[in-house]
């Protein structure tokens, strides 16, 4: 429970019909109080270790994300399925690990990689599938989000704690786009990462920019600092993408249930309203059967591009 994100997932599990919570661990007084009171969460005094002995499915993992490599691979090791937030990892040794034990034990890694299943993915992905507007040739996103260092947790500002925001944040954007143009990353052209926000600790570079190609030959540009300022949830630039096409644009972003095509030709641009989402990553994982490989596959090819781009970022920091 060291991070905001799995109470999502603690939620959505007491809310759902084909899953219920077998049990909680959590070393961190401070983060074990806080679960207490504002989920009613009940704490099993056991270790770790200990608790993955016991009769239960899967482990849901919301620990430092330095951490969550070693709890993974921990879980997988005890023969449990693993749903995570993100990131899943910090290191490419890490994550091949875990690529190499779910597989072996036949054991399903998923991720809380929320943005695929928002209404807006599903009409563009319909769109763009459709064909109207022809071979996607550049692709632009911004994730920006609000650093608010008073309330992000102590531990992202520790040496080997966070990972860097490239791993942090732009996972999502690499995952929506791989979802929605059915192509991998061949190639990092630039990768930056630097300290802009964070004047307390200057060693946390909290600002990140990238520029990528699919196996198509496409662009990627994407800015996924934390540079917004308090009201980002609110803006068109919190997860905001731009599919640059054969014969026009097509773009949405998290703040407007709509999808924008620009198509070439037309005076005027079309607007899609978009429904309601009918699964999550919680309904996927839990009707997974048949979809086991190809859950764990993406989420090892979403980590995989986004580490590597962290990499090539933070080598570019040393120089």
């Amino acid at each position: 429970f060291r991070h905001g994100h799995i109470n999502t997932l603690y939620k959505k599990v007491l809310n759902s019909e084909f899953a219920e919570i077998a049990g909680c661990v959590e070393d961190n007084e401070k983060a074990r109080s806080a679960a207490q009171k504002n989920l009613g969460a009940h704490f099993t005094d056991k270790s770790y270790s200990e608790w993955l002995c016991e009769d239960f499915d899967t482990v849901a993992i919301g620990t430092v994300y330095g951490e969550r490599g070693a709890a993974i691979i921990e879980a997988l090791k005890a023969g449990k399925h693993v749903i995570s937030d993100k990131p899943i990892c910090t290191s490419l040794d890490e994550l091949y690990e875990i690529k190499r034990l779910a597989s072996e034990k036949n054991l399903t890694v998923a991720c809380m990689l929320d943005l695929r299943y928002l209404p807006q993915t599903i009409k563009a992905k319909e769109i763009l599938d459709s064909g109207i507007l022809g071979e996607i040739r550049n692709v632009a996103f911004n994730g920006q989000h609000f650093l608010d260092c008073a309330h992000r947790p102590e531990w992202y500002f520790e040496d080997g704690k966070h990972g860097g925001t490239v791993n942090d944040l732009a996972i999502h954007g690499i995952d929506l786009v791989r979802m929605l143009t059915g192509l991998e990353f061949s190639k990092i052209d630039a990768a930056r990462v630097w300290n802009s926000y964070a004047y307390k600790n200057k060693d946390f570079k909290d600002s990140a920019l990238f520029m990528a190609r699919l196996e198509n030959g496409a662009g990627v540009m994407a800015d996924i600092s934390y540079s917004a300022p308090s009201q980002v949830f609110s803006m068109p630039t919190y997860w905001e993408f731009r599919f640059w096409c054969a014969r026009g644009l097509l773009t949405f972003c998290y703040a407007k249930s709509e999808v924008t095509v620009y198509e070439d030709g037309k005076t005027a641009p079309t607007v899609y309203s978009c429904g309601e989402a009918s699964e999550d990553y919680l309904t996927e994982f839990a009707e997974r059967e048949g979809m086991e490989k190809q859950i764990t596959e993406n989420v090892i090819r979403s980590t995989e591009t986004a580490l590597l781009i962290q990499k090539e970022a933070d080598k570019e920091q040393s120089v």
